[in-house]
């Protein structure tokens, strides 16, 4: 007999919630992946206006957002691991095929969205971690800390390796990774023609560097990083810490403390980064490291803020639209895609690259409403996304009820 999914009652609602305000905040630093060329992604002086509002509203944004709220979403797969598979073993059954077998479908889900939409996808890298990562799962909570924490370091060591021996480097590649820091006029030329052209056009784009992340990305960051924030999620969930269990004093001072350290790092790099004039032989290595590990800090701080709202009594009707954000966060996660591509790509409204820093926020502030609306108006009706339907379905080889009358 095959294990049965957790029924609805069953969810912790606290994590719904913060899942929520995470996918959501992704957006902010998305939109730039969306509405600009990729280099401008990493290299704030690869493309677009660096003055006056746009400056104001790129640091703000890579303070409060850059790499926090993907943190936070990667700490939540990690505890979401330990608790689908501990779920399965309460039943009497091994959860190892239930669990690959969910793993195979985000990744399938995952090449699909990076190949046919966007090459900023993360399930794919998700799907790959958590290959390895549920392996650790029964591990104490303190273990689990120390070898995420460990994964990281790993991260980090090897970007502070490639920025230590550039001066090793063949000259090929250090005119390679100076051209992907700094793209020439008529590398931007062309990425701005392809994705306001057709579809085929924006794949011709799309596809080589969605196999550059999938591939190099991946061995030398995504693996060691988001698999390292997920054992330390299965770590945080173990205390009780993403279960709101622990008290409000507790995450009233593990929020300040995090908030302090976490900031001053982010605002330091920022100030060694434009000392450098967001060089690549300084900022792509050296200069990344403040933000790597001051955002693992703010994500923490921001934990222990959701945890905190979430077990006051105000704002009962956010903390509701954040749950259900929550809810369907594959689907929100998914949407936001096929929003912003029509928006900006050729084969919509071909908004790609004319878009400055300040109006791109004004976009998240829109798709932000349009998903709380939509996702409530469907959560009304519905137990899940259209999405997380398909993939619970998929995963246990029988159709799921999706409307909340069919589990009555």
């Amino acid at each position: 007999m095959i294990a049965s999914p957790v029924p609805f009652k069953s969810r912790i609602h606290s994590l719904d919630v913060l899942r929520g305000f995470a996918i959501l905040g992704i957006r902010i630093m998305n939109i730039q992946s969306f509405s600009m060329p990729e280099a401008a992604y990493l290299n704030p002086m690869a493309y677009g206006d660096m003055t006056g509002l746009n400056k104001w509203v790129w640091i703000l944004s890579h303070t409060l957002a850059a790499h926090k709220f993907m943190s936070i979403f990667s700490m939540l797969f990690g505890a979401g691991i330990f608790l689908m598979s501990t779920k399965i073993e309460a039943q009497g059954k091994n959860p190892a095929g239930f669990y690959y077998r969910r793993i195979f479908w985000l990744l399938v889900i995952g090449l699909i969205h990076a190949y046919g939409f966007w090459y900023g996808d993360i399930l794919v890298a998700y799907a790959m971690c958590g290959l390895l990562v549920y392996l650790f799962r029964k591990l104490k909570s303190g273990w689990l800390i120390f070898f995420g924490l460990l994964s990281m370091l790993v991260g980090s060591g090897l970007y502070l390796f490639f920025g230590l021996t550039m001066d090793f480097w063949p000259p090929e590649a250090i005119e390679s990774t100076r051209s992907f820091w700094m793209p020439a006029p008529e590398a931007i030329n062309n990425e701005l023609a392809a994705y306001r052209g057709t579809w085929m056009e924006a794949f011709n784009q799309r596809y080589p560097m969605a196999f550059f992340m999938e591939t190099m990305v991946f061995m030398i960051n995504y693996s060691w990083h988001t698999g390292g924030l997920m054992l330390i999620g299965m770590g945080l969930f173990k205390l009780g810490i993403l279960s709101a269990a622990r008290s409000d004093r507790f995450y009233n001072i593990h929020m300040i403390i995090a908030f302090l350290i976490g900031f001053s790092l982010v605002l330091l790099g920022l100030q060694y980064n434009f000392a450098h004039d967001w060089k690549f032989e300084y900022s792509m290595y050296q200069g990344a490291q403040f933000n790597y590990w001051g955002s693992l800090f703010v994500a923490y701080g921001y934990v222990c803020l959701i945890m905190r709202l979430f077990k006051s009594r105000y704002l009962h009707d956010f903390k509701e639209s954040l749950a259900m954000v929550g809810r369907a966060a594959l689907s929100n996660y998914l949407f936001q895609t096929l929003l912003c591509t029509t928006l900006f790509y050729g084969y919509g409204f071909g908004l790609y690259g004319h878009v400055g820093r300040a109006s791109a926020m004004v976009i998240v502030l829109i798709v932000w409403a349009i998903q709380v609306l939509l996702t409530r108006l469907w959560m009304d009706r519905f137990y899940f996304g259209p999405v997380e339907w398909l993939w619970r379905s998929l995963t246990y080889w029988k159709k799921q009820p999706l409307r909340k009358e069919e589990a009555k």
